[in-house]
């Protein structure tokens, strides 16, 4: 007859452990003898490598129980429902490993592929990491609101980017965060951003290479009016310039 601690030592594994299966039934506990110990036979070594064999291989403590009475052929079936289980814990693993892998890249979690090229292109551009984070957070809250529509969005932007006057636009944009609102460099550029959206604003409807309209979808503007109350702050040159460029517009009745 062996003491807790014996047994324990025994099969290899710590008498916590023994007292936990004792907590969840899995391994009878035996009276206490005369002297105030309990004493554990051979059966209880048999069972004690039996759940050690279990817990070793994978088998949650839940199903331990349900195994070991279980006759060979339900076992059989028990062990594949188990497998089963453990495979699928196996491809979430590997997700969740891929999707972490992606965190390097940052945007890559959250964002399509075509948006994340659209960045990289913004890059090469030369475009401040400033305004890619400005950028990057606008495609996220879009994606998130219009998952469905963000490829048209993503095409449409991708093809101004294609022409030369947009390019030297948005870095000319890019550039005036740091100027003061009274910087005249400011209104000249409100004037040759006025001058080049009232050209794709009058050919939208007759040019056919010209980047699509991305239909007003309702809520559009609201995206838009949370990152302008996000980055208008740290900017009073762009305050300057978005209002400018909007007043321009709007007197000419321009979207």
């Amino acid at each position: 007859m062996l003491t807790i601690s014996q047994l324990a030592d025994y099969v290899g594994v710590t008498v916590r452990a023994v007292r936990h299966y004792h907590q969840r039934g899995l391994l009878a506990e035996p009276e206490r003898d005369a002297s105030g110990y309990r004493r554990y036979d051979a059966q209880a070594v048999i069972d004690l490598i039996r759940i050690k064999t279990l817990a070793d291989a994978g088998v949650p403590l839940a199903r331990i129980d349900e195994l070991l009475a279980a006759e060979p052929e339900r076992f059989a079936r028990a062990v594949a429902r188990i497998d089963r289980d453990l495979a699928a814990k196996i491809r979430d693993l590997k997700e969740y490993r891929r999707r972490i892998a992606q965190l390097a890249g940052g945007e890559r979690l959250f964002l399509p592929q075509d948006v994340v090229e659209f960045l990289d292109e913004l890059r090469a551009l030369g475009v401040s990491e400033r305004a890619i984070l400005l950028e990057r957070d606008g495609w996220i809250m879009l994606a998130a609101r219009y998952p469905e529509a963000v490829a048209t969005f993503i095409a449409n932007k991708r093809a101004y980017l294609r022409d030369a006057d947009f390019r030297r636009f948005y870095l000319a944009y890019d550039q005036a965060f740091d100027w003061e609102p009274d910087d005249p460099r400011i209104e000249r550029l409100a004037d040759e951003m006025f001058g080049y959206f009232k050209t794709l604003d009058h050919s939208a409807d007759t040019d056919r290479s010209a980047p699509a309209d991305t239909g007003g979808m309702e809520g559009v503007e609201g995206v838009e009016a949370l990152l302008a109350e996000h980055y208008s702050d740290a900017s009073p040159g762009w305050i300057r310039l978005n209002e400018l460029a909007t007043k321009k517009m709007k007197a000419a009745g321009m979207r």
